[in-house]
């Protein structure tokens, strides 16, 4: 027999009509893994990682100069002004954290940190913040009206 009388076939028929080979599967859950490790099948794992154009985290950029440089660089922290200020504002909304938290779709102790000045400042965490509150709690005039009141003529 020679190579001109090998056929390859490719797609759906490539594996002949009775099954010759097992089909790989796709797990989803620790039990079923775990029941074919049990079971003596091949067992692969493989991390996915995703594709799509997510914005990075600027604070891994700085992470990773502080980790490339042999100075001691302090991690920057809020202001304690800024701290009050949220604190101030909540309680003048009535607010406690939880109800901040649920409004600015973050946890509850990210706000007892931001309050408490144990945070490391993230941008938009302030920004929501700062609508959630109506107070500015970035650049000048901490703790000032977001806007300003429009006078009645």
């Amino acid at each position: 027999m020679s190579d001109w009388d090998n056929v390859t076939i490719i797609g759906k028929k490539a594996r002949g009509t009775g099954g010759s080979g097992p089909r790989e599967k796709t797990v989803r859950s620790q039990s079923a893994l775990n029941a074919a490790r049990r079971a003596g099948n091949v067992v692969a794992s493989e991390k996915k990682y995703a594709s799509t154009n997510v914005k990075g985290d600027v604070e891994g950029q700085r992470l990773t100069k502080v980790d490339r440089s042999d100075d001691i660089i302090v991690p920057k922290k809020l202001d304690v002004s800024v701290g009050k200020a949220i604190s101030k504002a909540r309680l003048e909304k009535k607010m406690t954290q939880k109800d901040l938290a649920t409004k600015c779709n973050e946890k509850p102790n990210v706000i007892n940190d931001y309050e408490a000045n144990r945070a490391i400042p993230n941008q938009q965490i302030l920004s929501k913040l700062e609508r959630a509150l109506g107070v500015k709690l970035r650049g000048k005039d901490i703790g000032a009206p977001l806007f300003k009141k429009k006078e009645k003529k």
